[in-house]
């Protein structure tokens, strides 16, 4: 089965449909989705109506649950939760909803795939793994991890290959998954990506050959800062697309 995932899209209507767009022609037989669909772009619900359309499972990330209303986010710098009231203003009834019934984490082992949008540690927290040190934390429930844990939050790609004693961080390069480790992948963001590099990010995984692929795709990130502006929500939101960050 080849399986797409995305993550992190933010709202962003146009790195959304250059994704789709590529996967068109890749044969993909389910899409999966590791929340945050608002949060910071112009479009909350257009990316909302879509993949609510087109993702056979969409987790709940801290974005939806702060518009959905289901954590506290007084907390986050105002820009942040200036855009975040902007959505919860604009989401239409369907979508709240939509967003209101979404899991924290879905467990597919027969694809031997989990899928969450922080770490699997702390669910409701939604912490971050972007170093070892954070993945070395869930040696503690090496056995209830998936061959392979989908992650999103940190907008960033990143590998962890964990062994009951050791966690190693390898290159977010393309690689087959090895029968005696298991796997932690932060699959980077569709619509804000934050490793300089500001193409949308997505994967594809098969999971009979157990081949991982990363991708990225250019968008029309000039209407999508428009967008951003047209809204008026804070204009780093616009400005941090064209470099990435």
């Amino acid at each position: 089965m080849r399986i797409a995932v995305l993550s992190d899209i933010h709202a962003n209507y146009e790195a959304l449909s250059a994704v789709l767009q590529v996967l068109d022609g890749e044969a993909i037989d389910v899409y999966y989705c590791l929340g945050d669909t608002v949060g910071y772009g112009g479009s909350p619900n257009e990316c909302c109506d879509i993949i609510r359309g087109l993702a056979k499972h969409t987790i709940l990330g801290n974005h939806d649950a702060a518009v959905a209303g289901r954590m506290d986010y007084s907390y986050y710098y105002e820009a942040a939760r200036n855009a975040l009231d902007t959505h919860a203003s604009m989401i239409s009834p369907t979508n709240m909803a939509w967003l209101k019934s979404l899991p924290y984490k879905i467990e597919l082992n027969d694809q031997g795939l989990h899928l969450c949008h922080g770490s699997p540690i702390r669910l409701e927290e939604f912490e971050y793994i972007f170093a070892p040190e954070q993945a070395r934390e869930c040696l503690s429930i090496y056995n209830e991890l998936g061959h392979l844990t989908l992650i999103g939050h940190s907008h960033l790609c990143k590998v962890f290959a964990l062994t009951r004693d050791t966690v190693e961080e390898l290159a977010p390069n393309d690689f087959t998954l090895s029968p005696d480790r298991k796997y932690i992948v932060s699959i980077g963001s569709v619509g804000q990506p934050r490793d300089y590099d500001n193409r949308a990010s997505f994967v594809i995984f098969d999971s009979e050959s157990k081949r991982f692929e990363f991708r990225r795709v250019e968008y029309d990130i000039e209407t999508a800062a428009d967008k951003v502006l047209r809204i008026r929500l804070e204009r780093n939101f616009a400005h941090r697309l064209f470099i990435g960050v």
